[in-house]
């Protein structure tokens, strides 16, 4: 599982450290590598989203060996970023084909048109497609299609080639496309998994997990390979096209496992271990080699390098079945890893006090391993709009008898806070006192619940035997959002806990404040996340929908939460601290029996009630008061740059660092390595 930033770029972290307080309070730890005072985060803004600049300061240190590592990774993961821009819409890539032509053969098309399209195609670079990725609706071009038909024309005449079907003009191809690009009512959300009018979720929902196929097909029918298949519908026929060598996208997954191959000559042996297991997976697609792989990538807890990759979280698929594809890189941050060490190994300490029933508690946790990092590439579902946390293998038998592995993207973090203005915390603030909280607590506070969320979070409890160990068969739909809500409250509930100025984390004197500014930016979370959401009148993504719940479940059942009105505007006060961990333990009892018994009734009971609506005034309100102050809803990340440099024999000899600070160019550099592997 992993964790979204609750308001990307935005006003009091919740969740993770998004906005930088005046002075960084002691106790927090120092980067590994220290930054230069001066340098440029926010490259630009397309429509609502930040482009950032990711940094990792701390890669030209590390020892050779470990740099050619981080390179073939490297390697490995941008070969496989077309996999998930396929699995999130069919015509994703044939799309983005047609506007990187238009826009690398730009000469003498009119101006205002190539603006448009130069503003589309950066919005379908950050969101891997024509969905935005939290609202999951689509979004289209605003020019008319004799425009963006005469741009393209213009193109070819600049030597743009375009991949029109067999005896089909560029006219006619334009004409079969125009829905895609124009039509919001065509396939108009990537994943629905609560249609209006009884829909089915499947056939709501636009994206290439599956073709043809209803819930009610799915009826006594077992999948073999659900994490990593297509299933489509063929002669009446359910048929599930495995993703593996030989299978859907073999030559994306060939080259993925030539790079994996060639970084094992420089990995320590439990790394070298869980990359074979990781390539026998791949080649056979199997779920016992998939098993193998997690815990052997588990059991390697002290590489100083590590990657994830391959297809793992569930968030695209509306029935919480088929895994996206993602890739990171990276490299542990050993100063900042203190702290999150000491939650991993006073794990056991925190399961004892679970605010749940005795029945759901693990008699004894297994190894979790938790460590900060230092991200140098994410692509597929993981970038370039990244996490800030993430808490792996979600395969719950594997967790409970092997144990987990957390990770907090320290530099992502870093670079979110560096990139935010301080406009967003007073605009959704109360008082001065709450402005003044957020400035010197919020980073520190969000970054302690991230890490929370993933080590004692996601990494606790246990469910029922009659659930067969897989919780998310019967919770369905209602599962990633259940998951998250339960990693949420596991971290506000302990934050305000004692154990933590015992072990050091914060100080005993700062603790209230801390937790008064992490309540409060939770609170207002509820409220300034609609913004992201500018139709309809539900919440459709996983993270959201958690925030949204846990605020709203609070608002109905304690005294912790107010509503007041000032000068026109909404504002959700956090007026009990005592009140508000009071109802979180009332709420995690009852989020964990849920999955503990697989109780998917009261898992949809729940979210429909608090979760998925809202009022659309509201949020109208909302809107308004952000773009007013021109603030962003989200940010997508331009990745580090590395170039192998070699010898005569091709030996790499060194591998250096550079930031391309622009967004356009990565992407067109990503999408031809893309193209040399159709």
């Amino acid at each position: 599982m992993r964790i979204r930033l609750a308001l990307a770029a935005s006003l009091a972290t919740t969740l993770a450290g998004c906005s930088s307080p005046a002075e960084t309070p002691a106790p927090a730890p120092t980067p590994a590598a220290t930054a230069p005072a001066a340098r440029t985060y926010l490259l630009e803004r397309v429509d609502d989203a930040a482009v950032v600049q990711l940094y990792a300061d701390g890669f030209k240190d590390l020892p050779l060996n470990e740099k050619r590592l981080v390179y073939h990774l490297t390697q490995a993961a941008i070969a496989g970023r077309d996999i998930y821009w396929d699995q999130r819409y069919a015509h994703g890539l044939a799309m983005r084909g047609v506007m990187e032509q238009i826009v690398t053969h730009s000469t003498g098309i009119d101006p205002a048109t190539l603006a448009e399209i130069t503003r589309y195609t950066k919005l379908l670079w950050l969101n891997s497609g024509p969905y935005n990725n939290l609202t999951a609706r689509k979004f289209v071009l605003t020019c008319t299609p004799e425009a963006f038909a005469a741009a393209a024309a213009q193109a070819a005449k600049n030597g743009a080639t375009f991949a029109t079907n067999a005896g089909e003009s560029l006219d006619q191809m334009l004409t079969r496309m125009r829905p895609l690009f124009f039509d919001a009512t065509v396939d108009p959300m990537v994943t629905q998994k609560t249609p209006e009018g009884g829909k089915d979720i499947l056939q709501a929902s636009a994206n290439n997990l599956y073709r043809g196929v209803s819930m009610a097909d799915l009826k006594g029918f077992t999948e073999k390979y659900g994490l990593n298949s297509r299933l489509v519908k063929e002669n009446g026929r359910l048929v599930e096209e495995v993703y593996k060598v030989g299978g859907r996208y073999d030559a994306q997954i060939r080259a993925i496992i030539g790079h994996l191959e060639a970084a094992q000559a420089f990995a320590t042996p439990t790394m070298k271990e869980a990359l074979a297991k990781l390539v026998q997976w791949y080649r056979t697609g199997e779920d016992a080699d998939r098993k193998a792989y997690d815990i052997a990538w588990v059991n390697d807890k002290a590489s100083p390098v590590d990657t994830i990759n391959g297809f793992i979280e569930v968030y695209l698929d509306a029935r919480g079945v088929k895994g996206s594809w993602e890739a990171l890189v990276y490299y542990v941050n050993r100063q900042k890893t203190v702290d999150i060490e000491k939650l991993a190994s006073n794990a056991q300490w925190f399961e004892d006090r679970m605010p749940w029933a005795p029945e759901f508690r693990k008699a004894g946790v297994k190894g979790i391993t938790a460590t900060a990092i230092d991200v140098v590439v994410e692509t597929g579902d993981s970038g370039p709009i990244t996490p800030v946390g993430i808490n792996l293998p979600n395969d719950q038998k594997v967790r409970e008898e092997h144990g987990s592995k957390s990770v907090s993207l320290s530099n992502v973090t870093e670079a979110y806070d560096k990139s935010t203005v301080p406009e967003f915390r007073k605009e959704f603030a109360w008082t001065p006192e709450e402005i003044a909280r957020a400035d010197k607590w919020s980073a520190f506070a969000g970054e302690l619940h991230t890490n929370m969320h993933e080590v004692i979070g996601h990494a606790s409890g246990k469910v029922s035997d009659k659930v067969g160990g897989n919780p998310a068969t019967l919770l369905k739909e209602q599962y990633s959002a259940l998951e998250e809500g339960r990693a949420d409250l596991v971290g506000l509930y302990f934050l305000a806990d004692p154990k933590l100025a015992e072990l050091g984390i914060l100080k005993a004197e700062d603790q209230a404040e801390i937790v008064q500014a992490e309540y409060e930016a939770y609170t207002k979370n509820a409220l300034v996340q609609l913004r992201r959401i500018r139709q309809g009148t539900q919440i459709e993504e996983d993270h959201m929908r958690n925030r949204q719940m846990i605020v709203r479940w609070l608002m109905a059942n304690t005294k912790a939460i107010e509503t007041r009105q000032r000068d026109g505007k909404t504002f959700y006060v956090m007026v009990d601290a005592k009140a508000f961990r009071e109802g979180v333990g009332r709420l995690l009892g009852e989020v964990q029996r849920i999955k503990g018994t697989g109780d998917y009734a009261a898992a949809k009971a729940l979210f429909e009630t608090y979760g998925v609506h809202f009022d659309p005034k509201l949020r109208d309100e909302v809107v308004a008061r952000v773009d007013r102050l021109k603030l962003p809803s989200y940010s997508g990340f331009v990745m580090p740059k590395l170039t192998a440099v070699t010898d005569a024999s091709g030996a790499i000899t060194d591998v250096t660092i550079t930031y391309p600070m622009d967004l356009a160019a990565q992407m067109l550099e990503f999408s031809k390595v893309g193209a040399g592997l159709k």
